[in-house]
């Protein structure tokens, strides 16, 4: 008897062990309004910005692209669409640059992005890819704006 008390205490002991816990700072409007899930996660698109087909001679389309690429990466922003952008340093694979958008499918990603004139022009390529992260991130931007010494 005393070792059917004791295997039952065990295993009792071993199924709280491995429960989950709540978090206690959790604040489920915060979550709510994020879109997380109920590990603080959701689903964004990431995108891999790649040297595409179009090389331009002229410097000034090619400054006119990149102009309008920029317009285009504000855009998304301020409509709370892009939430991470940056380019890459000179490397071999011709990656240029990611987006993180926060939008739910691929299909709504390339409807974005094709309003983008270099890549509507093929001086950016781009691969999309589900990613699945904290559903906190789009709270650093307003912060960025704070520690830009220079706007671009």
């Amino acid at each position: 008897m005393k070792q059917l008390i004791f295997s039952a205490i065990l295993l009792c002991s071993a199924i709280i062990s491995v429960a989950q816990t709540n978090n206690i700072v959790y604040n489920k409007a915060l979550a709510d309004s994020l879109g997380a899930d109920k590990y603080g996660m959701k689903s964004y698109i990431f995108v891999v910005l790649k040297t595409g087909t179009y090389a331009p001679a002229e410097k000034d389309k090619l400054n006119e692209l990149f102009r309008g690429h920029m317009e285009n990466i504000n855009r998304l922003a301020n409509a709370g669409k892009l939430i991470v952008a940056g380019p890459f340093r000179k490397n071999d694979k011709s990656y240029r640059g990611i987006f993180i958008l926060n939008v739910k499918t691929t299909a709504e990603a390339k409807e974005l992005l094709d309003k983008d004139p270099a890549i509507k022009q093929k001086l950016f390529d781009v691969e999309l890819l589900e990613w699945y992260g904290s559903a906190a991130l789009p709270l650093y931007l307003p912060y960025h704006e704070k520690i830009e010494a220079e706007k671009h």
